[in-house]
């Protein structure tokens, strides 16, 4: 009997954790297409969203057609509502970008675009990358 109580309570763990930390990949870019990467979601100890997103291979903004100056990271959450989450830059010869930031709303999509101007609100330029399926 005690076999089957640990093979449970071991396996309830590896759901538990699991759902815990959902990792969201970013789907392929036609506008970019040797851009990868993800975002990992955890929740705090305050019932807000910690999200890190990392890119890699992600061209200088400057690069695209037509250029551009900045990459800004957004979010939709389970309401509908698309929220700012901040400024990500590729830096180093992979070209690695990397974005941690926190949410009280839980994310159903994450998506960058290429904007003109890092003060917007709402987005406006081309969707390089995105986890949306």
């Amino acid at each position: 009997m005690k076999p089957i109580k640990a093979i449970a309570h071991s396996l309830f763990m590896v759901v538990a954790l699991s759902a815990c930390t959902p990792k969201m990949t970013f789907l392929n870019s036609t506008i970019a297409p040797a851009a990868t990467g993800g975002v990992s979601v955890k929740k705090d100890k305050n019932n807000n969203y910690v999200l890190n997103v990392s890119v890699m291979n992600l061209a200088e903004p400057k690069q695209l057609t037509p250029a551009k100056e900045t990459y800004i990271v957004w979010m939709e959450s389970d309401e509908n509502s698309v929220k700012k989450l901040g400024q990500i830059a590729p830096r180093s010869k992979a070209l690695k970008g990397e974005l941690k930031t926190t949410s009280t709303d839980k994310p159903k999509e994450v998506y960058i675009t290429a904007e003109n101007d890092a003060t917007i609100t709402y987005p406006n330029g081309d969707i390089i990358l995105t986890t949306k399926r």
